[in-house]
């Protein structure tokens, strides 16, 4: 067997949200196609024994291209889940959203830049168990042709007396009333080299919106409607 082909009595987890992104990571810069992206997909389970369970995976930068600047705060490659709204989360989970957005400048300068991540805090209000599922917290993602690296992700773990724990890139905590979770995703790496006029932030580039339509779209507004 291999890393990528092990054999069936092999011990492994992941494969499908955390090896493909890394997989995914190793092609593109042998093509030298783009900048890597933040080569996760942040997954964030808890619960405890009286049947309450979820499970969520969270955004992050995305690497920037030979003419482009990386997105922020979204998923790239193998998944493009959308995350519970904040009015749910609470009203079927005993936890409070202290804070969710854009983490910035954790992506990679360049010519174009990375994307960034996201600042993603959570506060318990009931004894439960947390487990993370994390890339990109020792290893930076990689910038291409002179770009910069994008930050790496951080898991903190802030107790009710103040204490930060970093919890590393993979791990099962118990979580107290009063305990903060808090999910730093890693940045996209930039593409090309800084020149000076491009340090200005009114000629950076802009993105181009579009207007949703289509059988999808209106699916969409149906169920966000019910």
């Amino acid at each position: 067997g291999s890393l990528l082909d092990p054999h069936e009595d092999a011990a492994v987890v992941g494969g499908n949200v955390l090896t493909s992104q890394r997989v995914v990571d190793v092609i593109l810069r042998a093509f030298h196609a783009c900048a890597a992206s933040q080569g996760c997909m942040n997954n964030i389970t808890w619960g405890d024994n009286q049947a309450t369970s979820y499970y969520e995976t969270v955004a992050g930068g995305a690497g920037a291209g030979p003419n482009w600047r990386g997105r922020s705060g979204v998923h790239t490659h193998m998944t493009n889940t959308r995350i519970t709204d904040p009015e749910i989360l609470e009203k079927r989970f005993p936890v409070v959203l202290l804070k969710f957005c854009l983490r910035p400048s954790s992506g990679g300068k360049g010519q174009f830049h990375g994307g960034d991540g996201v600042d993603r805090r959570i506060l318990f209000r009931r004894s439960m168990t947390l487990s993370i599922l994390t890339e990109r917290r020792v290893y930076q993602p990689y910038g291409l042709c002179g770009g910069e690296n994008g930050q790496c992700g951080k898991n903190l773990l802030k107790r009710v007396d103040g204490r930060v724990i970093n919890l590393g890139g993979k791990s099962s905590v118990p979580m107290k009333p009063g305990d903060t979770f808090i999910l730093l995703t890693p940045g996209g790496g930039g593409y090309g080299k800084v020149h000076e006029e491009q340090e200005n932030p009114s000629e950076r580039t802009e993105f181009q919106t579009f207007t949703e339509h289509g059988s999808l779209f209106d699916y969409k507004l149906t169920q966000e409607g019910s």
